[in-house]
């Protein structure tokens, strides 16, 4: 009798043990560091086989800001094009050549981002540690060969900017 009876306490017990609830915790981060486009970039085509987005080639600079509200958490990576998101058919294989410059700065020590630069292929990267707001100036350029024209139409190409968290 008193086995059967710690039997049942003892099932009894592990069966008030074998509840639970498994309870979410839910939180939602926002990135202190924004990316905005400032200027749209514009090919110009100063001779028939080129396309340059410098001011001097009558194109236009595009100009990405980085809005760092806590510094030392993120870095920017920008890639210029290395391709066409779209264009008339090409019979030849574009050169594409850019670079990533910074522009203004609302802190003065934001002016050593443009040593700390660090570029490999067609992306280039900085570790933002200032908060602030920075410009960064990106060009394109593509070449199409020394006697070979671009064919008429629309050339499009797209740049990448983003902030990643460190």
């Amino acid at each position: 009798m008193f086995k059967k009876t710690l039997i049942a306490i003892t099932l009894v017990g592990s069966s008030f043990c074998a509840f639970g609830a498994d309870v979410p915790i839910t939180g939602n981060v926002e990135s202190k560091c924004i990316v905005q486009t400032d200027t749209l970039g514009v090919y110009g085509n100063p001779t028939p086989s080129v396309l340059s987005t410098d001011n001097v080639d009558g194109g236009m600079t595009p100009i990405v800001r980085f809005d760092v509200i806590q510094a030392s958490f993120y870095k920017a990576r920008i890639t210029y094009p290395n391709a066409f998101s779209s264009s008339p058919a090409l019979s030849d294989v574009p050169t594409w050549t850019g670079s990533v410059a910074v522009g203004q700065v609302s802190d003065t020590n934001m002016s050593a981002y443009s040593s700390a630069l660090v570029t490999y292929d067609n992306v280039t990267e900085v570790d933002l540690t200032v908060a602030g707001s920075t410009w960064f100036e990106i060009t394109s350029r593509v070449d199409y060969g020394y006697t070979t024209a671009l064919p008429a139409g629309t050339y499009r190409a797209i740049l990448s900017a983003e902030c990643i968290a460190l």
